[in-house]
């Protein structure tokens, strides 16, 4: 086990399309984690920025960018990319410079204005890229990627579209008690059914969508949270950044081909069973521990995967589970309390901190309608391009 982080504020910018820069929602978000951490600016010794590949070249440098809008003032800062789990990845930056002792205060800032429609890669011919080549090669965009997750959990497990449905009714549920979430409107599983279908089995309420909005943690040593009069503080005590291991035999984005398992025996788990797994050792925790959990519902059908990925139960019983309530607001490990991306869509380098701005407010006890009752530990998991593994621990 590491060193704890204190997690003295969380603030977040509505999630939406409001048409306006990816620094505004980031610093919109930023003086509310500040306000909720009864911090000054001036006070922050260190800020990580959390990019965006579409915020121009502002984006590539989100720290500085958010740095010099809420006004220089000598801070260190650091920009960290890594898609989906960017926003893991400046917790863990920022998690190491207090722990390193380079500074006792640092803002964690993400934020995204997204395109409508479909993610696409960036311009250019890049052969050598495998992003740009399922775009060329196969038209694959990341709902394709979507369907493949479902069917594969349909032929292997025997999953159905009604367990797909599930999924979706739980966290709009959810969602519609969360004042930060994009769609909060409850739906039926037939309204679920009867929507479009986008990548077979997939329909159009089984798949999230593209958003803008951003989140921020202010995060400090254990020291400086006991100064401040926050020794009872939410603390980080895992970060997990695992990358997949050789040989790779289930697809995965952006891939279009898995590793041959002739050369090598595969691994004992997945890779984003080793996600998990990883930040259950270093917490010295396990899934019978968790309280809540807040996973990466790119598609109705992944959030059933991750179930099985944490160990919250065995592989193809993530439906059953579902079916059973567990994962439901009242059951044993409510999961997607926030609503997921099921409500929110994605504002990729936004989405892992927003995941614990909801642990943090379930741990305080201040997740209003959506509280889930003695919450003590709580776990985030997500995953972005190119192998980036990503996973929190959060205590009080």
């Amino acid at each position: 086990m590491t060193a704890e982080v204190a997690v003295l504020g969380v603030g977040m910018h509505p999630w939406g399309k409001w048409g306006r820069g990816f620094v505004e929602y980031g610093v919109a978000a930023a003086r509310a984690a500040l306000a909720d951490a009864g911090l000054n600016w001036r006070e922050v010794g260190s800020v990580v920025g959390a990019d965006t590949v579409r915020g121009g070249y502002p984006g590539y440098v989100a720290g500085a960018a958010f740095a010099k809008a809420l006004g220089w003032q000598g801070a260190r800062v650091t920009s960290v990319y890594a898609a989906c789990a960017s926003g893991a990845q400046a917790i863990n930056a920022a998690r190491a410079q207090i722990l390193a002792g380079l500074a006792e205060v640092v803002l964690v800032v993400g934020a995204d204005a997204a395109p409508k429609g479909f993610f696409r890669p960036a311009g250019g011919d890049r052969p050598d890229d495998p992003d740009w080549l399922r775009f060329r090669l196969l038209g694959a965009t990341n709902p394709a990627y979507f369907g493949l997750y479902a069917r594969r959990r349909m032929a292997v497990h025997g999953d159905t579209l009604d367990d797909f449905a599930r999924v979706k009714v739980k966290n709009a549920a959810m969602g519609a008690l969360n004042p930060n979430a994009r769609y909060r409107t409850r739906v039926t599983a037939e309204e679920v059914a009867a929507s479009a279908v986008v990548a077979d089995p997939l329909r159009l309420l089984d798949i999230c969508a593209t958003s803008d909005g951003g989140a921020a943690v202010v995060l400090s040593s254990m020291e400086f949270a006991r100064r401040h009069g926050a020794s009872d503080a939410v603390r980080i005590r895992a970060v997990a950044t695992v990358t997949p291991r050789y040989p790779n035999t289930v697809l995965d984005l952006p891939d279009i081909a898995t590793d041959s398992g002739r050369g090598a025996e595969p691994a004992g788990e997945t890779f984003r069973a080793s996600i998990a797994a990883a930040a259950y050792e270093e917490a010295g925790v396990g899934p019978e521990d968790l309280s809540l959990a807040e996973v990466y519902d790119l598609s109705t059908a992944l959030e059933l995967q991750w179930y099985e990925d944490l160990g919250l139960c065995g592989g193809g019983e993530g439906a059953k589970l579902l079916r059973d309530g567990v994962t439901a607001p009242g059951g044993r490990i409510p999961v997607n309390t926030s609503g997921g991306l099921a409500s929110f869509g994605e504002a990729v380098p936004a989405q892992a901190i927003a995941q614990v701005c909801e642990v943090t407010w379930q741990l305080r006890g201040q997740a209003g309608g959506r509280q889930v009752s003695g919450a003590r530990v709580g776990l985030t998991a997500n995953q972005g391009l190119f192998g980036h593994g990503s996973a929190v621990v959060a205590v009080r």
